[in-house]
């Protein structure tokens, strides 16, 4: 265990590729201390080790289900183990199963709320906790998406959870201000990730109809979330930032 009351700790979920790792490697950056968090063990560890050659000391893994409160339990109890503290909690593991609403199955619909929401919301509750009994504050980032303030054809279940999110946050204000732990959102637009770079025309269409022409990378939403959860971002609580190149603004649809 890293002895370093004055140094930050980061757990972030959902880590192992895409805007999560890219939020793990620019906190290491900074000197934050990250417990690195994916389903997959194997891209965990390949992260971390990532990291770690970078910024060495300062990333550790820990494979599990975002969504499963048992794991979360043990995944905080291990951050602070490992680093002494748990200061900073990024809630970025999520799962899109698209489908008509007409014909969504409840199997999936459960799915992805045991995740986006289940996971983030037990997740807060277990940081706040060890937070609270910390006694120096703290701050909870959410991952929402565009897809929770515009609708998007076929992810209806998906943007209810991601607007039930932002709901959350606001909320929470209420509970956790008393204690200086403030707690926020970003909600990133079409973002050039591993997964989606595989995703025939999505470059294209999405810059297409992005205002600024280009959909964003992982580097724009992780420097936002990096200053959200940052001791300069204290004040700002219960907030939902946008990060979508002015696409909400104007709202084409990419499938026309």
């Amino acid at each position: 265990m890293h002895d370093q009351p004055d140094q930050l700790v980061a757990l972030i979920t959902g880590a192992g590729t895409g805007i999560g790792f890219e939020i793990c490697r620019l906190l290491a950056s900074q000197g934050v201390y990250v417990m690195l968090n994916d389903l997959d063990p194997l891209l965990t560890e390949k992260a971390s080790q990532t990291i770690n050659k970078a910024y060495p000391g300062f990333c550790k893994g820990c494979p599990g289900d975002a969504g499963d409160t048992d794991f979360i339990v043990q995944m905080v109890r291990e951050t602070v183990r490992e680093f002494g503290s748990l200061d900073l909690v990024v809630a970025n593991a999520g799962i899109t199963l698209f489908g008509e609403f007409l014909n969504y199955k409840e199997a999936d619909f459960h799915k992805v709320m045991q995740l986006n929401l289940a996971g983030t919301f037990f997740l807060a509750q277990q940081a706040s906790r060890q937070m609270i009994a910390q006694n120096r504050g703290g701050s909870l980032l959410f991952m929402s998406s565009v897809t929770g303030h515009q609708a998007h054809k076929n992810l209806a279940a998906y943007g209810m959870s991601k607007a039930a999110l932002e709901m959350l946050a606001k909320t929470l204000v209420l509970e956790l201000s008393p204690y200086k732990i403030n707690v926020n959102t970003v909600a990133p637009g079409a973002t050039i990730t591993e997964r989606t770079a595989q995703e025939a025309g999505y470059a294209e269409t999405w810059s297409r109809i992005t205002p600024m022409g280009r959909p964003a990378r992982p580097q724009d939403i992780a420097e936002a979330v990096a200053f959200l959860v940052s001791p300069r971002a204290r004040h700002i609580t219960g907030q939902s930032l946008v990060i979508d190149g002015g696409w909400t603004a104007t709202s084409p649809s990419p499938y026309t």
